[in-house]
């Protein structure tokens, strides 16, 4: 289950965005500054991200609240930065080629 939730999320971030300011886009998202991302504002606004492409509301919203709260993203930002050294050793086919 967390290779599967690894790979969705992960797999959608290339290496080069990965670097990107996760803090600062959260902030930048969460556009009525409640601390949670709802999917309006995430698809209203990531756009805005430097992430090409940017993760799935869905794979974020880990306790399916419809909603991606600080924790949800600091799991996804940790998930797609630790992502091109996990797929770079493992050798398994759910690592994109690139990687």
């Amino acid at each position: 289950m967390r290779k599967v939730l690894i790979a969705a999320v992960a797999a959608l971030i290339p290496a080069s965005a990965a670097l990107a300011d996760w803090a600062g886009s959260f902030a930048e998202i969460d556009t009525d500054g409640n601390g949670r991302i709802s999917r309006k504002e995430w698809d209203a606004n990531q756009s805005k991200l430097k992430l090409d492409p940017a993760p799935t509301f869905t794979a974020m919203d880990v306790d399916v609240n419809n909603g991606v709260d600080e924790e949800e993203w600091a799991k996804a930002e940790k998930m797609a930065k630790a992502f091109p050294v996990s797929c770079k050793a493992s050798g398994e086919s759910w690592c994109p080629k690139g990687y």
